[in-house]
């Protein structure tokens, strides 16, 4: 099992401490020393203020803050939660996710999703009844420009001819798709590396327009339709990462964290072929997110390597 955190940029407006440089440094470092595996950011480039009154968020760009996380770290895998793909040209995304590929010595996991906040596309002029046809197609292109000398396309906005996306990185970072569908399934048996669906009830499921997860029942039939896939797509299901999260026991920046019962969470999890847990910090302060890192550090991640 490994590992993962997202930067707490939890509210509107988000605790000012949080959107420090230092601040970003020193918790990434944190998780790093900690023994956590990968440290991300959210993908809200133009969100209405509508959105970020009704309980969203604010967010930093995740290409550039997961650069500058990069010349703060030295082993923590830089994995975005998520970069919305039908928002960008796929070969801006390529590029980006090169870059900080190339600079980290290929510490980058390129975590996609297809999107849902309508206000957003309107502002970035994109569709929103598109994003799934521009979503396959960015995964296609992307992968192309990381391991062809020339890439010609022809896509949905664009014509590519002959584009060549140097430099390149050494090895193609992991693909991983978001999405909590039979639809998102089919992608990652497809086109995937790693499946990333989020715990979503009904009421959470419905605002951002995807399935239901909320049991472990659930998660197991969704498990069992991925492997399904993989297997009849000619794939080792072994091979595709899966991340989720656990609350059982509550989070790190809780008074009442119970780590034993997080563990059998973590243990139930692992069984059902979950391989990587991202790991909630409180976004009220600096010192609360730094608080959570240590306290998870020791009373979860050490033991479970000791």
């Amino acid at each position: 099992m490994r590992f993962a955190v997202t930067h707490p940029l939890l509210a509107h407006p988000a605790h000012p401490g949080l959107v420090d440089g230092p601040t970003v440094a020193r918790l990434a470092r944190a998780a790093e020393e900690g023994g956590f595996d990968g440290y991300g950011f959210t993908d809200h480039p133009a969100p209405s203020k509508r959105w970020l009154d009704a309980g969203g968020h604010d967010a930093l760009d995740p290409f550039v803050a997961l650069g500058f996380v990069a010349a703060a770290t030295t082993t923590i895998r830089l994995i975005p939660n998520i970069v919305v793909l039908p928002y960008r040209n796929p070969f801006v995304v390529a590029k980006a996710a090169a870059t900080v590929d190339v600079l980290s010595s290929g510490r980058f996991v390129l975590a996609t999703g297809a999107g849902y906040l309508r206000s957003e596309f309107a502002a970035l002029g994109v569709d929103p009844d598109e994003r799934n046809e521009l979503f396959d197609e960015a995964i296609d292109v992307i992968r192309a420009v990381w391991t062809d000398d020339e890439v010609t396309t022809t896509g949905r906005h664009f014509e590519a001819r002959g584009v060549a996306g140097r430099p390149r990185p050494a090895a193609a970072p992991p693909i991983w798709i978001g999405g909590n569908s039979a639809a998102a399934r089919r992608r990652v048996a497809e086109r995937g590396d790693g499946w990333c669906p989020f715990p979503a009830p009904a009421g959470v499921a419905r605002t951002a327009r995807t399935v239901a997860l909320d049991t472990p029942e659930r998660l197991a039939a969704a498990l069992t339709d991925l492997r399904a896939r993989l297997e009849d797509a000619g794939r080792d299901p072994a091979t595709v990462d899966v991340s989720f999260s656990c609350t059982v026991g509550g989070t790190p920046g809780d008074d009442d964290f119970d780590p034993d019962a997080h563990r059998e969470g973590l243990a139930g999890l692992e069984a059902l072929g979950v391989t990587w847990v991202q790991v909630p910090l409180p976004g009220t302060s600096p010192d609360a997110a730094a608080d959570a890192i240590a306290r998870y550090a020791e009373t979860v991640i050490a033991p479970a390597r000791s």
